[in-house]
């Protein structure tokens, strides 16, 4: 024990402290869920160590050191770029986690009962309790055991890991409807609601939408695991349309609902424009074309959208109503 606690005190400080010096830099508080993986990690640093004296014990420390530093490292990296997916799970070698995305416990579980369950075998063998025969039969039961049951627990998972989403501190405002984002957009919240609750107003008023959601919440939080929206709770990514201001407009695109599913790419600026124009989100709707490109077609679509709004905008309030309804109903022609 006395060898392996340096040894064991200086992985922790690894796994450990750069975590802890971010956390602290921005002030913020660690929760249940984010601690998991350091948990898991820390138990693996252990099991690691014990494996490695077991190993040093053999053979000589000189030789011993060197090659299962370079070893445990390769056959950890290199698990990422082999198939099956299994290898890269059972190692503990994890792909990208989302914001809001937190591995699940069978996901942490499975690398630890692996390495775990071998360092728990070798534990089992240095005891002095018992026949040696059956403490090497008890060794290798537990050291299969883990092997084949984290081998078992991850054979047919695919390329990402089980994980679980929305582990993010939300702030809500307003209703009709409620809108709810990350705590880190909590400052440009309020009046995001209510422009978006104006904007719907004005498009049931004209005759665009029928939409009255009750909840609009960020589904950015939600990883990839997407929860479906319905009519009254809708889901949309705005993690980065709130920061840039183009969050109502997006809204305001999502409360126009076209009957076809393909749609002719006028019919639908026009729409889009019209919209933008009657809720006061005109200039993110150029902003938007411009970053789709200017190319001569590009410019074309957009000078002939241009024209036909402004020529509906000079109507009526019940001949624009008619209009924007035969556009959102209109389908494109099918060919003979």
């Amino acid at each position: 024990m006395n060898a392996l606690a340096p040894v064991i005190a200086l992985s922790w400080l690894v796994v450990l402290v750069p975590p802890a010096v971010s956390l602290a830099r921005s002030a913020t508080m660690p929760t249940l869920d984010s601690l998991r993986l350091p948990l898991a990690a820390m138990v693996l640093c252990v099991a690691h160590a014990v494996i490695g004296f077991a190993v040093g014990c053999v053979l000589p420390r000189l030789i011993a050191t060197p090659i299962l530093a370079v070893a445990d490292w390769v056959v950890v990296a290199f698990t990422r770029s082999v198939l099956p997916y299994w290898p890269r799970h059972v190692s503990g070698q994890f792909g990208s986690v989302g914001y809001g995305e937190v591995p699940d416990l069978v996901t942490a579980a499975v690398p630890v009962l692996l390495v775990g369950g071998i360092a728990v075998g070798l534990v089992t063998l240095w005891l002095p309790l018992g026949w040696r025969a059956l403490r090497v039969v008890v060794a290798a039961a537990i050291g299969v055991g883990g092997v084949l049951g984290a081998y078992r627990t991850a054979a047919d998972w695919p390329a990402t890991p089980p994980l679980t989403g929305g582990h993010v501190a939300m702030v809500c405002e307003g209703t009709a409807p409620r809108m709810c984002v990350p705590e880190l957009n909590a400052d440009r919240l309020p009046q995001v609601q209510r422009d978006t609750a104006k904007a719907l107003r004005i498009l049931r008023a004209s005759g665009a939408t029928s939409a009255d959601p009750r909840l609009i919440t960020d589904s950015y939080a939600d990883g990839r695991q997407h929860k479906p929206s319905t009519d009254t709770e809708w889901r949309m990514v705005l993690m980065d349309p709130v920061r840039n201001g183009s969050a109502v407009y997006q809204v305001v695109v999502r409360a126009l609902h076209f009957r076809c599913e393909n749609v002719d790419a006028v019919s639908a600026h026009s729409a889009w424009l019209w919209a933008a124009i009657k809720t006061g989100q005109e200039n993110v709707y150029q902003k938007r074309r411009a970053q789709e490109g200017r190319d001569p077609l590009a410019v074309k679509l957009e000078r002939q959208v241009r024209l036909d709004v402004v020529r509906v905008q000079r109507r009526s309030e019940a001949e624009q109503t008619r209009w924007i309804k035969r556009t959102l109903a209109s389908c494109p022609a099918r060919s003979s």
